[in-house]
């Protein structure tokens, strides 16, 4: 008699090539260097061979192609990456395959391609509806492009679909952000993901915010745009289920959600990340460096860090993390592996215990850094 299936991993692809360079980013991505995508894409699907051999072929229950901009290979690379895949790895009928992809480079032979080759959940980075604040991004689109993406997806047979939005971005209003909202919504989207501007040091937006040139909204102004997300999204039957993310029932990404519960996945590209077998990897991040075939870096992971990755990654999400799990996955439950670490966040309204989970408060959410700092 065959005993139960092993739990799936999930896969995730590293696409590192973009049309330029956003003013905010500091990911390990590329501008002008699409010469090297057929190469990249050879080094890639040789890497995805050879990792599902050495692993043993392990089933998984999701794809993740993930950049830079994927929706900038041809066709025939995106399909070669996704066949390689589903044949080094034994991939859940049902599984879920998401690419991203940005406004202004998604082709409708592209979408088809993906979504012949089994992709069935398309994430569009469509960030801000003023086309000012996109300039100031450095984005290359508008939002009729957004608008745009989103028939040439559904016309290839996308149902489910997430826009990416951002907030407080210099100069951006909290009207601003309600049009951006009311906008995105329009689209009729099943997953929204709102994200703070992050001000990365050595980016083109740090610097003109450290000249003067730029100026980002004070905190409370910041805080209103997110509490109006929240609400605007809760409104029109989207359920946030982490920090950021929002989602119509059923289409929470489930690829994320795996990331934040520890889930073993296996990265392959440029820059990528593994965790597998309580060790994790990372790809040489600079591009050169990956094509000449430089090797991973590894770190075993210990059980204390274990422990605090399962609160940091976990605490994310609204539901928390459920103590039976913590207890499951690591043979301590959570009051036993932090001790008197959980009274000083708990006395101060930013950690609770609910419905047997420890999760964080609304105002948790806000300073989740400082709870972490308290669990360290």
């Amino acid at each position: 008699m065959q005993g139960p299936l092993p739990p799936p991993i999930g896969l995730y692809v590293h696409v590192p090539f973009c049309v330029s360079k956003c003013a905010y980013c500091d990911f390990a991505s590329y501008a002008g260097r699409e010469a090297d995508m057929p190469r990249y894409v050879d080094a890639v699907v040789r890497e995805i061979k050879r990792r599902g051999e050495e692993t043993g072929h392990p089933r998984a229950d999701t794809i993740f192609l993930g950049g830079g901009t994927p929706s900038l290979l041809d066709e025939g690379q995106v399909t070669r990456i996704l066949e390689a895949l589903l044949g080094a790895f034994s991939v859940d009928e049902d599984a879920e395959i998401t690419c991203e992809c940005n406004p202004g480079t998604l082709t409708s032979g592209f979408a088809h391609a993906l979504r012949n080759a089994g992709a069935n959940r398309l994430s569009l980075g469509a960030q801000a509806a003023r086309t000012r604040l996109l300039r100031l991004l450095g984005r290359i689109h508008d939002w009729e492009q957004a608008i745009v993406s989103l028939e040439i997806a559904r016309q290839a047979g996308f149902d489910n679909i997430n826009l990416d939005l951002m907030f407080g971005l210099p100069s951006q209003t909290v009207a601003d952000f309600q049009e951006t909202l009311d906008a995105a919504l329009a689209l009729s989207p099943t997953h929204v993901s709102c994200y703070g501007l992050m001000v990365e040091e050595e980016t083109p937006i740090s610097r003109d915010i450290a000249a003067g040139k730029l100026a980002l909204p004070d905190e409370e102004t910041d805080r209103d745009m997110y509490e109006l997300a929240r609400r605007t999204l809760a409104e029109n039957g989207f359920e946030q289920y982490e920090i950021s993310n929002f989602a119509r029932p059923g289409y929470a990404c489930r690829h994320n959600v795996g990331c934040w519960t520890r889930v073993p996945y296996l990265g392959f590209g440029s820059a990528a990340h593994s965790f597998f077998g309580e060790c994790r990897a990372m790809n040489p991040s600079r591009l050169d460096a990956y094509l000449a075939g430089e090797e991973p870096k590894t770190e075993h992971i210990s059980k204390e860090k274990a422990r605090f990755e399962s609160m940091m990654l976990g605490l994310r999400m609204t539901r928390g993390v459920k103590d039976e799990d913590f207890t499951r996955m690591h043979g301590l439950s959570i009051r036993e592996a932090f001790g008197e670490k959980l009274d000083k966040p708990i006395a101060a309204g930013l950690l609770e215990w609910r419905e047997g989970a420890l999760r964080l408060t609304r105002l948790g959410m806000d300073l989740e850094n400082s709870v972490l700092v308290d669990l360290l």
